[in-house]
């Protein structure tokens, strides 16, 4: 996934504004992004300040690694039963 060009808190100012009632188009212009953009940040951090958003970055990735190696450890598990099965 490509790293974002925009740090934790100006992607907080960013959402901040637009619950403050500043027009989505206007916004993204000065920040220079989509609308799309600003509408999924809106979904995803509405509400959170930088040190939660840091907080919810570092569990998305610790969870993204915990499920790699639940993945590697089920297949291994497959590998070394479909071995088993094959010395009997």
């Amino acid at each position: 996934m490509k790293e974002s060009k925009f740090r934790d808190a100006q992607k907080a100012f960013i959402t901040k504004q637009g619950e403050e009632g500043t027009p989505v188009a206007e916004i993204c212009r000065k920040a220079g992004i989509s609308q799309e953009t600003c509408f999924n940040w809106k979904k995803d951090y509405a509400g959170m300040v930088p040190t939660d958003m840091k907080k919810l970055r570092e569990l998305e990735d610790e969870n993204r690694r915990l499920k790699k190696i639940a993945a590697d450890l089920s297949l291994d598990k497959e590998m070394l039963q479909d071995v088993i099965k094959r010395k009997l």
